[in-house]
């Protein structure tokens, strides 16, 4: 078995879309990274690297017990072992799991570039080893776990934002005032105005979330900033999301 020593992590918790699994630029610096003193490296199908990746589900068996108690941390000058850890590639990219003891990877972080290439590096002329996925149910994105391609090119901030603005458009769709839904299309898109008497709540909604599930743009940001106004939990992600940018642009100036 392949090992790899003191890498750095930056850990994303119950995250089963890949696209939250942030890449080392986007790492911030109150992101609590830690090292890794060992960990095993596999090989593995890019079948098995997608399903762990882009989902939350068990892993094999025989892949748990494959790396059964072989990664240390290191924690305070002390060398801890983790009951399932492992660094997986599929030859074309690269992450890495904690299942926290239990059977699904629960975390999962990228690595660093140089680590990266060093993995790339290791497994060449390899073989993937060959781990049989369990028959699952086929994944369905929806508005709290939207398609990877909904969030193609969009920051870190810009994901989080989004997902933040797709949680407050599902409260309002299932909330007590759906007659609200028409006030916000035209708030999103004022050409709709004229034809909103002719739509059920329904097709208001609908118009409302195709038009805002794709890209990112200041209209996108304007309108969540509006629909999380006076609710404490929505505002806390956003003041957190904007907070970060004004720390970004003050350490440039």
């Amino acid at each position: 078995m392949l090992y790899m020593h003191d890498l750095w992590v930056n850990w994303f918790e119950g995250e089963e879309n890949g696209y939250n699994v942030c890449r080392f630029h986007e790492w911030r610096k109150e992101d609590g990274i830690e090292l890794v003193d060992q960990i095993p490296l596999l090989l593995v199908t890019n079948e098995l690297f997608n399903f762990i990746e882009n989902d939350l589900q068990d892993l094999p068996l025989p892949l748990l017990q494959d790396v059964h108690r072989k990664t240390y941390m290191k924690k305070n000058q002390e060398r801890q072992t983790v009951e399932y850890a492992a660094v997986l590639t599929d030859g074309e990219d690269v992450i890495v799991f904690d299942t926290l003891g239990y059977t699904l990877p629960v975390k999962k972080s990228r690595l660093i570039p140089r680590q990266e290439r060093l993995v790339f590096e290791m497994v060449q002329g390899k073989k993937p080893a060959s781990y049989s996925i369990e028959e699952s149910v086929l994944k369905e994105h929806h508005i709290l776990s939207l398609a990877p391609a909904k969030m193609a090119g969009l920051t870190r901030r810009e994901r989080q934002l989004k997902q933040l603005l797709m949680m407050a458009l599902d409260q309002l769709k299932n909330s007590d005032h759906p007659e609200e839904i028409r006030y916000w299309l035209t708030e999103w898109d004022p050409d709709q105005y004229p034809y909103l008497k002719q739509l059920t709540n329904e097709e208001a909604w609908d118009l409302l979330y195709e038009g805002t599930c794709k890209g990112w743009t200041s209209l996108h940001e304007e309108l969540c900033e509006k629909l999380v106004k006076g609710q404490p939990f929505f505002e806390t992600i956003w003041q957190g999301e904007n907070q970060h940018v004004s720390h970004k642009i003050n350490s440039q100036n």
